[in-house]
């Protein structure tokens, strides 16, 4: 699967292979380069690139999200959401792997 690049006039900025991967880099552009986050968020390539991930829920949770901090703030939800519908027993044994 193709990550996600973050880019300003060309250039990478940040990149993304997976959820966990795109929190880190929205909490960290949100601070750094907010306008180029938006842009992103605006544009829906966001939403895009989790829809081809198959992360249907979360891309679901983005659209027409505009505001770094709002964006950030979902992905934490859904990342918490995720790992409370996981049964104990099997988060369990996913940890041991």
């Amino acid at each position: 699967m193709e990550p996600f690049y973050f880019k300003s006039y060309n250039k990478v900025i940040g990149v993304a292979h997976d959820v966990k991967e795109l929190e880190k880099e929205v909490e960290r552009l949100s601070k750094e380069d907010p306008a180029a986050l938006q842009y992103h968020l605006k544009e829906g390539h966001i939403v895009s690139w989790l829809n081809y991930l198959g992360e249907n829920g979360l891309a679901e949770m983005l659209k027409g999200v505009t505001e770094p901090e709002e964006a950030l703030a979902r992905i934490k939800e859904y990342e918490l959401l995720k790992t409370q519908s996981i049964p104990k027993k099997v988060r369990r044994s996913r940890r041991k792997k």
